[in-house]
């Protein structure tokens, strides 16, 4: 994440390679039991922070002096550590909080349930944060799992459709298939194009769990569509015979939703061409 930050901000090679250490002093990777290193599951969040500090800090030095082999790595790993020393146990503690959210949500009525949880799984699956890491550290199982299926599911497949028009049958296998993380840049640029991934979310989101009754397990509640893991997991939770209702669930009817939804918003000029391109 480090290094993949630090060149898509134009950094110098040298920050470049010196970003992987931010990258991982960010994430938490490492952390100290006594006075054994172990290593963890880091926060994608702390380290692209991390890195982006870092970046941005190799860039500034970057030939400022004859010795730039003994420059932009310090300057670079002091600044990026240092920010990601201390945001890292912030960022985990956020985490924790959105974890919490998603249990409390997984308490409600399943038709309030499925609106939160589809809801809020399928937004974080779109930010630069872990949507199943947070899905196996809660055991998340049964109808739960469902919801946040279809939440994820919604997303990327919401983002796909909704940004056809711009980016074509690359951009729909990319963000359906892959991940609508890609489209953060946009979102950031004008939030209001996640509006239809997100709402096709809460539509749906009762439907997994009040009619369909729609179940996974922790492994696939938080991947989506991402390699089709969240229905290849759904079909084993449910079994073979749900296969043509769990893709229906997940995949055909998300489009429809999510496409119907940014059409509307494009013909009112809400959305407009180039809005979503990658």
């Amino acid at each position: 994440i480090g290094a993949a930050v630090a060149y898509a901000l134009g950094a110098p090679p040298l920050g470049v390679f010196s970003c992987l250490i931010c990258g991982i002093i960010g994430s938490n990777t490492i952390a100290m039991d006594g006075a054994v290193a172990v290593l963890k599951v880091g926060e994608p969040v702390g380290a692209m922070v991390a890195a982006l500090v870092g970046a941005e800090v190799s860039k500034v030095v970057n030939n400022r002096t004859p010795v730039n082999i003994i420059v932009i790595p310090t300057a670079t790993i002091l600044a990026g550590g240092l920010v990601g020393i201390y945001i890292a146990p912030v960022i985990a503690e956020f985490m924790q909080s959105l974890g919490m959210l998603v249990n409390s949500a997984t308490m409600l009525h399943p038709f309030w349930m499925g609106v939160a949880v589809a809801c809020i799984m399928g937004i974080l699956l779109t930010l630069p944060i872990s949507s199943a890491a947070i899905a196996i550290s809660l055991s998340l199982g049964g109808l739960a799992a469902g919801a946040a299926t279809i939440g994820c599911s919604a997303h990327m497949i919401g983002f796909a459709v909704a940004s056809f028009r711009d980016n074509g049958w690359g951009g729909l296998i990319s963000q359906g298939l892959g991940t609508s993380m890609i489209q953060v840049p946009n979102v950031l640029r004008k939030p209001v194009i996640a509006l239809p991934a997100i709402l096709t979310s809460i539509v749906l989101g009762p439907v997994a769990t009040v009619g369909v009754q729609l179940q996974n397990n922790s492994v696939g509640a938080g991947m989506g569509t991402s390699g089709l893991v969240g229905q290849l997991m759904a079909i084993e939770t449910m079994g073979a015979d749900h296969t043509v209702l769990i893709l229906a669930t997940t995949m055909v009817l998300p489009a429809i939703v999510a496409f119907a939804i940014s059409e509307f918003m494009r013909k009112k000029g809400y959305i407009k061409p180039g809005d979503m391109k990658l």
